[in-house]
């Protein structure tokens, strides 16, 4: 490896732990700004003696900056605390409800790259049809339209009005398929524009004009030459919209009572845990690092100019 590779891998490695160091910071600020937690777990009519005496056993007496050093040590250590709300290990509580985040991630961002890159294709081939505009306009609706307002919309038709699937909660696959159908919504149009303005581009290109010269299929040339080219700013948002996801989703787990990670840092933030709200963040914080260096890993792999 060049020195210039190295001093390139070094900085982005430092860049990288930069953004997990402000995120675990905020985190612990944030946690420290929402309030006395004794007042939740001791109702507003406790004495003063006995909410000192739980701050005390709590550690929350301590100068900040002691807390601070203790919370990143415990952070480098993987020792997160224990929750204020559930009187269990925060690590616990978090890999028993990743699973199920796992699940409708995973079953969200499928349906939007299997709709979102056929679409996008489909507008770019056909750029300036009514296909084109139809496609742009799913897109566009997709990017606008709220997933809470739409969760709510798919509850009410599908599953009070018709019947057909359940309202919310887990266990079966039709529990997954309206959770998963709306949170692939606002990616699957975010890939479908973005595969649209890549293949445009792809398209334009000289080697496309060469390949249908020497009578190569459309089909062909579409998909084995333009969109082999056009395919690395989609992996990069695909990649990317994952970790948004995994991270952000909260409004769909609580419309769905999903029991993910997200509905655990909403009753986190309703009960002011903030041990257990920090501790989500710095999973997300870590889960989000890792997946914007597997992004650099993939373009490495796949684009021979970044090599």
């Amino acid at each position: 490896m060049t020195t210039g590779r190295l001093r390139r891998v070094a900085v982005r490695l430092a860049t990288l732990f930069a953004s997990l160091y402000i995120a675990l910071t905020m985190a612990f600020v944030l946690g420290r700004l929402s309030g006395d937690p004794t007042a939740n777990i001791l109702g507003p009519t406790a004495p003063p003696e006995q909410r000192a005496a739980l701050r005390a056993q709590l550690g929350l007496d301590r100068p900040l900056p002691t807390q601070y050093f203790d919370y990143l040590r415990g952070v480098f250590t993987g020792d997160l605390g224990e929750s204020l709300q559930f009187y269990q290990a925060n690590t616990t509580m978090i890999f028993e409800r990743v699973p199920f985040t796992l699940q409708l991630v995973g079953a969200g961002m499928a349906v939007a790259i299997l709709v979102g890159v056929p679409l996008g294709v489909l507008a770019a081939t056909r750029e300036g049809t009514w296909w084109d505009r139809a496609a742009s306009t799913v897109a566009l609706l997709g990017q606008s339209i709220p997933v809470f307002w739409l969760g709510m919309m798919f509850v009410v038709l599908f599953a009070v009005k018709l019947g057909w699937l359940p309202a919310g909660q887990s266990g079966t696959p039709k529990h997954l398929i309206l959770p998963s159908l709306t949170m692939s919504l606002y990616p699957m149009a975010h890939i479908a524009r973005l595969t649209r303005a890549s293949m445009s581009e792809a398209l334009a290109e000289p080697f496309v004009d060469s390949a249908r010269a020497r009578g190569i299929g459309r089909v062909r040339v579409v998909w084995r030459h333009a969109f082999k080219n056009a395919m690395m700013p989609v992996l990069t948002v695909v990649v990317l919209q994952t970790g948004i996801l995994l991270s952000g989703a909260v409004a769909i787990e609580y419309v769905y009572s999903w029991p993910g990670l997200g509905q655990l840092a909403l009753q986190a933030v309703q009960f002011r845990d903030f041990p257990l709200v920090q501790a989500i963040v710095v999973f997300g914080a870590v889960v989000f690092v890792c997946l914007n260096l597997l992004v650099d890993v993939v373009h490495s792999v796949v684009d021979p100019r970044v090599r």
